[in-house]
């Protein structure tokens, strides 16, 4: 196997199955870790499997119990590289989510590497890395993290450091070095002397400077050339995947030329990737957001400046005990009225960072004694349960889920056991198919977005099935 990741939350795992599977990797994506015999059984010819998990809403004591199980599992398919995979924008935090955290624990599984390869930048979706310092695109430009209009007022994360080295040393105390963008613009053999020094000199990990595509394939050809030692385990967002499927393409191991190659030169056919045609309109889509990105904020008005419903969701009873049977029956309710009317329905928990909603959410939460940060677990895993119900009694075949920390619960909740990439609508949004035992559910297409992805009309992309 080529490589295995563990997605720390669902949207995130999405984009990085998207990464790998429409560069000509077979992959697919779970929701527990599969066992050898389930892959021997219905998916032989798979190259990379993905994990999709929830450990950038957990603290360092619950990441522990989520990631060790998960990374044990993983190495008994013994994979060339795992990746940790997390948000292209680093959001984290020495209590939610720590990226620190991880490394530790997989360092702890796979100790046998020299060095922690960490790669944040992605060209493709707008996020630069430079001289440590990453950048990212939003509405209006191209931000340092500290400085961007979104995750600088993250309500859970908010990011008060760009640069990365910094970021993660409140985390952890492995030492990181870097290799720079003047680093990186150097002939290979070059480049390959001054990681050999950063290693030599002490470094448990090392931070790849992005900024262009061609600084993209280096760092691929670095993080591939070292599993030729041994397993790699690496930390990144889906610039792991680019990175590495450029290599992998430079030297044949996918794409043109690869029918005969594969993993260790015994896959016997090349992999088909969607053609870009597209799966065609569907007949009403639901879509369940629970992000308060502004990106989401605009996708979710245009959507109802072009026929979609809207309905916003009881959150503050959701989060009660004593009220949230009631409250998910009554939403379920007004929801499936739509549905069976013919429309596409959009479920919202707020309409922005600015909401007037998130406020006395937090305070509910806390005269709850519920920590704000359980937000999402807690309306993730209800309106799991409400989207569960519609999909089967209204005979959905296509939902979309928005916000990162939200729909990993959500997607829990459905049933499901694997996703794979049906069509790549937009960098960081693809449309999959999805695996369930139950016949309802199973073939139902699913698109997870992270609150930053897609242009205002991709909710009408989803429904449309187009790019």
């Amino acid at each position: 196997m080529l490589l295995a990741y563990y997605g720390d939350d669902f949207t995130g795992s999405t984009d990085a199955m998207e990464a790998l599977a429409k560069n000509g990797a077979r992959t697919l994506l779970f929701l527990e870790p599969p066992s050898p015999g389930l892959l021997a059984e219905k998916f032989p010819d798979v190259q990379c499997i993905g994990v999709a998990g929830i450990s950038r809403s957990l603290g360092p004591a619950a990441m522990e119990r989520e990631l060790q199980p998960v990374f044990d599992a993983l190495s008994v398919l013994n994979p060339r590289l795992v990746h940790y995979k997390v948000c292209s924008t680093f959001d984290s935090s020495p209590d939610i989510g720590s990226i620190g955290k991880a490394m530790e624990i997989g360092r702890g599984v796979f100790g046998s590497g020299r060095y922690i390869p960490i790669l944040a930048g992605v060209p493709e979706l707008g996020r630069y890395t430079v001289f440590g310092h990453h950048f990212a695109a939003s509405i209006g430009g191209v931000y340092r993290l500290d400085r961007h209009p979104v995750m600088s007022r993250h309500p859970v994360t908010p990011m008060d450091e760009s640069d990365l080295m910094l970021h993660l040393a409140k985390q952890t105390d492995i030492s990181i070095g870097l290799l720079s963008v003047l680093d990186l613009k150097l002939d290979p053999g070059d480049v390959d002397r001054l990681l050999e020094e950063k290693v030599s000199d002490g470094s448990g990990a090392v931070l790849f400077d992005v900024l262009d595509e061609p600084m993209l394939e280096q760092a691929g050809r670095l993080m591939w050339n070292e599993t030729h030692r041994g397993p790699v385990f690496a930390v990144g967002s889906s610039g792991v995947e680019y990175a590495l499927t450029s290599h992998w393409r430079s030297i044949g191991l996918i794409g043109e030329g690869a029918a005969n190659r594969g993993v260790s030169g015994r896959v016997s056919a090349s992999v088909s990737v969607p053609s870009g045609g597209g799966p065609g309109k569907a007949e009403r889509l639901l879509v369940i957001s629970g992000s308060c990105s502004p990106v989401t904020a605009g996708q979710i008005r245009y959507a109802l400046q072009h026929g979609f419903t809207g309905i916003r969701a009881p959150v503050m009873e959701l989060v009660d005990e004593a009220y949230a049977g009631q409250a998910q029956e009554a939403l379920a309710q007004q929801v499936s009225e739509a549905l069976r009317e013919g429309k596409s329905v959009v479920v919202y928990t707020s309409t922005g960072p600015d909401d007037d909603t998130i406020g006395p959410l937090r305070e509910r939460l806390i005269s709850l004694g519920r920590d704000p940060s359980e937000s999402g677990a807690l309306l993730g895993r209800q309106l799991g349960q409400v989207a569960r119900r519609l999909v089967l009694e209204c005979g959905l075949r296509r939902l979309l889920a928005a916000g990162g920390d939200t729909s990993g619960y959500l997607v829990k909740e459905l049933g499901i056991y694997a996703l794979e990439l049906l069509e790549p609508l937009v960098p960081g949004g693809p449309l999959c198919r999805a695996y369930a035992e139950e016949a309802g559910l199973d073939g139902l297409e699913l698109s997870l977005k992270g609150g930053q992805v897609g242009p205002p009309e991709y909710f009408l992309q989803v429904l449309e099935g187009r790019q």
